[in-house]
């Protein structure tokens, strides 16, 4: 059955231009250079190679994509390089050196090939196109990727970027408040896969920042609010990471307290939480996406956000004892 894609409650970005959304997907049993290879057939462009894990489609029809094993060391990098040569130093021929560290991260990246995703980042596209990524993710299933649920061990995911609507300090809060606020009934309307509920890369907002956020009287500026997101959230594992876009706003700021190479600043959400079902039946980005506008719908209904948290913040025992999810149901558009 096909899904409609819905539209958020804020269609345009303060451009007025259609507001984008970026697309990762994680899957096992395809190779980035079969990945590379379907995404050309469908949407056309060139492959580039920059390593034997790592492909790069350029100029397709909707963009540029990013396809390679999800594990760092099968890929050069400076800080890899300068590191190696330091302690090598005098003892190999930089020539050689080089060599060998592409033979090892080749071996590296043969050795993962299994057990560690694939991991195709697609461009910023306008929200309407979502449905065409789908259509890649049945080219993808079609020729036997599989998703989160094909294994105990896969702990694939999607993730989705959807571009800000504005960038002022109510707008953001009452964002983060519509998603602690519905981060429960997510959770279970998703069926978290039991493998990425133990790693921690989708971390739940502690409940200390959640309480502070959803008082009445925390009316923020955007400053305030972002030092306060880095004091209870020093990690880009949550489930909900506003780190890109906080770096986009404000990057001194960001990383003055944290110093990760890997938070690249964008003006987006990064949405973590949902499984990558791709063998499950009926599955979709577009109905991932349209449950994501579950937030956008809530934080952009005041009166209905505030009536909630003031009911989350009351009801702290249901809260604990995992009641809160079916309390939250009723606060959530059809």
């Amino acid at each position: 059955m096909t899904v409609t894609l819905q539209s958020p409650p804020l269609t345009e970005n303060e451009d007025g231009q259609t507001r984008q959304v970026g697309i990762e997907l994680e899957f096992s049993s395809l190779s980035s250079q079969q990945s590379a290879e379907l995404i050309r057939k469908r949407f056309g462009g060139e492959i580039i190679s920059h390593d034997p894990h790592h492909y790069e489609v350029r100029d397709t029809q909707l963009g540029s994509f990013d396809c390679k094993l999800d594990v760092r060391y099968a890929h050069p990098s400076e800080d890899k390089e300068e590191t190696a040569k330091r302690l090598l130093s005098g003892w190999v021929e930089e020539e050689k050196l080089n060599n060998l560290l592409r033979r090892t991260e080749s071996f590296i990246g043969d050795l993962s090939q299994g057990w560690v995703p694939t991991e195709i980042v697609g461009p910023p596209i306008p929200y309407p196109q979502i449905p065409l990524i789908d259509e890649l993710v049945g080219d993808l299933i079609a020729e036997g990727a599989e998703g989160t649920e094909s294994s105990w061990a896969y702990a694939f995911g999607v993730q989705l970027n959807p571009e800000v609507a504005a960038k002022d300090a109510d707008y953001l809060l009452r964002h983060l408040q519509a998603y602690c606020l519905l981060s429960d009934w997510l959770r279970e309307s998703i069926n978290i896969d039991v493998t990425r509920r133990i790693l921690p890369f989708i971390d739940r907002f502690p409940l200390s920042y959640t309480k502070l956020i959803l008082q009445k009287s925390y009316r923020p500026t955007r400053e305030q609010l972002i030092d306060d997101y880095l004091q209870y959230n020093p990690t880009r594992n949550r489930e909900l990471d506003m780190l890109p876009l906080f770096r986009h706003l404000d990057e001194t700021r960001v990383i003055s307290q944290i110093t990760s190479s890997l938070i690249k600043a964008r003006p987006t959400f990064h949405y973590r939480l949902p499984n990558a079902s791709f063998n499950k039946p009926g599955w979709s980005l577009a109905g991932e996406w349209n449950r994501w506008l579950k937030v956008e719908k809530l934080a952009h209904a005041k009166d209905r956000l505030s009536e909630m948290a003031a009911a989350f913040l009351q009801n702290q025992s249901k809260v604990f004892h995992g009641n809160w999810a079916r309390m939250s149901a009723q606060w959530v558009e059809p």
